[in-house]
């Protein structure tokens, strides 16, 4: 199959090892990597602040740039609801009929990355090898928005080596949520203390999770507190095959 990538603003900028990965791995179970290098944001954060007029012409050149795709992989669950929840709303509220028809012909095709791999795809086993101490943070567009499910844990539990425990808590919010945690620091602190602790008492070595946004945040608490246990995206995990945590 033809995959073509849209690896966010966040992969892209702060963590491009995650966009490297998902190429790593989707190429070894034998697929041909498309990435359009004319791709930018996917509106949520316009969207999500209520610039909903501005986040159109974004969401048309999304649509515009994979209109031919035979099927487009993101590794971040909070963009591919974006473009499930507020992209068809979009078009409809831009008064354009074709633009309409254009978004309801491409989001059949919009994947969030292990979604992708379990029910596109149809893999669970994708050969990885990762001999650390894991536990995984279920983030709540994975949850509530897209309904993962356990879709990341069925893939975690087919890694070689890994020592897969449970989150405590796993369905609480990390506190990120975009601009939440600017607009509500208190709060979001709060929330963060929590899962940080939870993340701890795992003893796990790694926490991982779908969206680099909720790893970032979770990260910075642990850092702070002078922990070793660090954090990777999901497909880091799937694509390793034996390597150190560290060179990942």
């Amino acid at each position: 199959m033809r995959v073509s990538l849209f690896i966010t603003c966040y992969n892209d900028t702060l963590f491009p090892e995650t966009g490297k990965a998902v190429v790593h791995l989707l190429e070894r179970l034998g697929h041909t990597i498309d990435f359009p290098p004319d791709q930018t944001c996917c509106g949520q954060m316009h969207w999500n602040t209520g610039y909903h007029r501005e986040a159109i012409p974004i969401i048309r050149h999304f649509v515009e740039v994979f209109r031919d795709a035979e099927a487009i992989c993101i590794p971040s669950s909070s963009c591919v609801a974006m473009i499930r929840e507020h992209y068809h709303k979009a078009a409809v509220a831009s008064g354009d009929h074709a633009f309409v028809a254009e978004v309801e012909a491409l989001l059949p095709r919009v994947y969030e990355f292990s979604e992708f791999l379990v029910n596109k795809l149809g893999v669970l086993d994708v050969g990885a090898t990762y001999p650390h101490r894991v536990t995984y943070h279920a983030s709540c567009h994975s949850l509530r928005s897209l309904h993962l499910g356990d879709i990341p844990i069925r893939l975690l539990r087919k890694v070689r080596g890994i020592q897969l425990v449970d989150l405590p808590e796993i369905d609480q919010c990390c506190g990120f949520g975009g601009t939440f945690a600017i607009k509500n620091a208190d709060v979001s602190s709060a929330m963060l203390a929590d899962k940080a602790r939870h993340v701890l008492n795992t003893g796990a070595e790694v926490c991982t999770a779908v969206d680099n946004s909720c790893l970032m945040h979770v990260y910075g608490s642990l850092h702070r507190q002078r922990t070793y246990v660090r954090t990777a995206h999901l497909a880091e995990i799937l694509a390793s095959q034996g390597e150190p945590a560290a060179a990942l």
